[in-house]
């Protein structure tokens, strides 16, 4: 790690929020920022956020790595360029990415694939399964917990809960994750820390920092970024 690295969570077409963030962050030389996926669906600008994130990774200084989520997924199964469970996309958010590219929100694949700029296409298809730093493995949703690297399934990183969440897992990093919204990070080290605090819901966009586990949330909604520690979270019962 040469520079800081910082884990975005889940944005669903919260353009604001993001383009505030990301410009409160003071990026520069050597930092690095991961993004773990689910950019579309929900929210009222996809195609901005989009946008936003094509015009930040045109900074060359700063490393960019986007993490595919399950709602890009879902995206890419509609459009019939690989994917899964496309047939339930619309009714998981994907109007509203249809009505970001000025479609009515039960337009046909083919009226998206021709509304969409070549280089959001491009975008969705080069996103990436997983970011490995210095003891950290960021990914959408979470690992299979008895498995190892080698054998995790797309649907395991894109999709799994609960197994996930209630059982230590069987790697040698700390997992980063979105996926599964709360009210708060969820902390529970070394097994896992879980970024996705509900922004579309009505609650923050977190963007987590590393080495100095630190967090820069902003609110729906709000333009103020606050910063604090990752909150240490009470000592598990014997």
């Amino acid at each position: 790690m040469t520079g800081r690295v910082f884990g975005i969570g889940d944005i669903h077409g919260c353009a604001s929020e993001l383009e505030t963030l990301l410009s409160r962050l003071g990026l520069g030389p050597g930092d690095t920022v991961c993004f773990v996926g689910d950019y579309i669906d929900r929210g009222p600008d996809s195609r901005r956020v989009i946008d936003i994130l094509l015009a930040a990774r045109r900074r060359t200084e700063v490393r960019w790595v986007f993490l595919r989520g399950n709602h890009e997924d879902m995206c890419l199964a509609y459009l019939g360029r690989g994917g899964r469970f496309g047939e339930v996309w619309l009714a998981n958010g994907g109007a509203a990415v249809l009505r970001s590219y000025g479609l009515e929100s039960r337009a046909t694949p083919k009226a998206l694939a021709a509304a969409m700029p070549a280089e959001h296409l491009a975008f969705l298809e080069g996103l990436e399964w997983t970011f490995v730093v210095d003891g950290w493995r960021f990914v959408h949703a979470g690992v299979h917990p008895d498995r190892p690297w080698g054998d995790q399934t797309p649907e395991d990183l894109l999709w799994i809960r609960e197994e996930f969440l209630t059982r230590p897992h069987c790697l040698s990093e700390t997992v980063v994750f979105g996926h599964t919204p709360s009210r708060d990070v969820l902390v529970d080290l070394p097994y896992r820390l879980g970024i996705d605090t509900g922004l579309v819901y009505g609650g923050h966009l977190t963007a987590l920092e590393l080495p100095a586990l630190r967090l820069h949330q902003i609110a729906r909604g709000s333009t103020d970024v606050k910063t604090r520690p990752v909150p240490t979270p009470p000592a598990r019962k014997a």
